[in-house]
């Protein structure tokens, strides 16, 4: 299989990360933002839903204020490599979880919604990208967050591997 490569100036092939939070920068809202480390600089996406191919579920630990702090990191393959990092306790993280544990077929792109919440809270809504039909799922608060991860990691890596035909690898 051979693909077209468009040849000039591109973004290095690193992961771009988006944020959660429900903010305001200049009188305008946002719930997704970047983060200019460089320039100590929040930087407002003001598109609230990201189609894309979930390809992995992290989580990493990262110290915060002395204290250990576990985010989920959603990968996401769209015309870039996107990183959605949150708290692994936050509204949004449970909503995405409890919707994506429903998901059976991981080769269909997906829509990934930040939807505002009273006050500062976040919440997900996941959409199949190709109907537009909402992924439901019933609130459990209560739910073995790390049994879903470990689920859905599974589908994924079955997804993955279903596109692999004679040592060639299928991209979306």
């Amino acid at each position: 299989m051979v693909t077209e490569m468009k040849l000039g100036l591109c973004n290095p092939p690193e992961p771009i990360y988006l944020y959660v939070k429900s903010g305001e920068l200049n009188g305008e809202s946002y719930l997704w933002y970047n983060y200019d480390i460089n320039n100590d600089q929040t930087i407002p996406v003001h598109k609230t839903g990201l189609i894309g191919y979930i390809s992995e579920l992290k989580l990493k630990t990262t110290e915060f204020k002395g204290k250990d702090n576990v985010k989920l990191h959603i990968v996401v393959r769209a015309d870039e490599i996107y990183v959605v990092r949150t708290g692994i306790e936050t509204n949004f993280a449970k909503t995405f979880l409890l919707a994506v544990s429903q998901v059976q077929d991981f080769s269909k792109p997906l829509i990934i919604a930040a939807i505002a919440g009273k006050e500062n809270v976040v919440f997900c809504n996941l959409y199949d990208a190709e109907t537009k039909i909402r992924i439901r799922s019933e609130w459990n608060r209560d739910a073995d967050w790390l049994g879903i991860i470990d689920s859905v990691q599974t589908k994924l890596q079955t997804s993955i591997n279903s596109h692999i035909v004679s040592d060639e690898v299928i991209l979306f």
